[in-house]
């Protein structure tokens, strides 16, 4: 590594860090004040406060700004340098314009390499703890209010219930179903199902069954029957950024497990799974995308520079937001939908490299 790789990278860097550290000050403030009624509500002291949530928000949230930190940082140290005519110095003295976004390109890996990682293994953690915190203390009560639900526990085994009362742990109108090439064999019928904690099973004081041989049909009734069924009480929790709390391994798991039991809305769990995997390619995006756009010394100064930065940056936030909705609703393919921003940034970045001076 040359003097002047360890220059830039150096000032690339410390600069990451104070912006980061002042962004994320500044976002702290703001999320304190919005939810100080909640904290004197339930009197909470800062230091439990500080502890329980900000200590779990603030990586949350440095990861998410981290393209839009590094992209402002490259913005920063480029167009200073430019002003300072560092940069006119390093390209006469016969450092290619490519070898310079090289070195830049480089620092913006290794930030990749350490998000991928964060990203898939450590931020989850945290914001497992930040949003425990917010469905105790900034959220209501949480009631489930789906009706008509069903869930398919096996190849050939579907549940129905009419709806469930998540407080009490108790499903009502449950029926389940055994279906062989869409012939019914059997069903189970009860007024009620309550999940009994201390067996970890399902308990039904009285229930009647069907089965179906042909056109022949029989049926007999029960009463106290404790069930193990592939449908549990944590199905029917708050599933508040959900989402966001699982692991890569975890992740994989749930949409596989979602997928087995037939439910359908697992769009904004594959978009968090792509997410994650365009995310450290948006750092190196944007980190060549600022350098073309801030190495040509201007008239206007650093400010205009910088201030173009924050223009782009907010653009590129407004497509993640609408690419993200737009898959979460399931209009929109999840993998697609996480890539769209770095394309259409890609391509942008292709051609101010082309057309931009420099």
């Amino acid at each position: 590594m040359k003097i002047l790789d360890r220059y830039i990278l150096k000032k690339f860097f410390v600069t990451f860090f104070f912006v980061v550290l002042i962004l994320i000050a500044v976002i702290c403030v703001i999320d304190y004040t919005e939810k100080s009624g909640d904290f004197l509500k339930n009197n909470l002291t800062f230091a439990f406060i500080l502890k329980e949530y900000y200590l779990n928000y603030i990586p949350y949230m440095a990861n998410t700004l981290s393209p839009i930190a590094v992209f402002i940082t490259v913005v920063f140290v480029t167009s200073k340098m430019a002003s300072h005519s560092e940069i006119i110095a390093i390209l006469s003295s016969g450092v290619s314009f490519r070898r310079l976004i090289g070195i830049y390109v480089f620092g913006a890996c290794i930030l990749a390499a350490v998000t991928f990682y964060l990203v898939g293994w450590v931020i989850p953690k945290a914001a497992a703890g930040k949003v425990k915190f917010e469905v105790k203390y900034v959220k209501g009560p949480f009631y489930y209010d789906a009706r008509d639900i069903h869930f398919r526990t096996s190849d050939s085994t579907y549940v129905y219930m009419q709806h469930y009362n998540n407080r009490v742990k108790t499903g009502f109108k449950f029926t389940l179903e055994k279906i062989k090439e869409q012939e019914l064999l059997s069903k189970m019928s009860a007024d009620k199902i309550v999940w009994d904690s201390t067996l970890q099973k399902w308990h039904i004081d009285k229930y009647e069954v069907y089965e179906f041989d042909g056109k022949k049909e029989k049926k007999w009734e029960g009463t106290n029957l404790d069930t193990a069924l592939n449908v549990l009480p944590k199905y029917f929790e708050n599933d508040y950024h959900l989402e966001e709390t699982f692991t890569f391994e975890e992740l994989d798991r749930f949409i596989a497990e979602q997928k087995l039991r037939g439910v359908g809305d697992i769009e904004r769990f594959l978009s968090v799974k792509y997410e994650r995997y365009a995310y450290p390619f948006a750092i190196i995006i944007l980190t060549a995308m600022g350098v073309i756009l801030s190495a040509r010394k201007s008239r206007q100064g650093t400010g205009m520079q910088i201030a173009i930065g924050f223009m782009l940056a907010f653009v590129y936030i407004i497509f993640f937001i609408m690419s993200r909705n737009l898959a979460q609703k399931g209009g929109f393919d999840p993998m697609l939908a996480a890539w769209i921003p770095n394309i259409i940034f890609t391509f942008i970045t292709t051609f101010m490299y082309f057309t931009v001076p420099r």
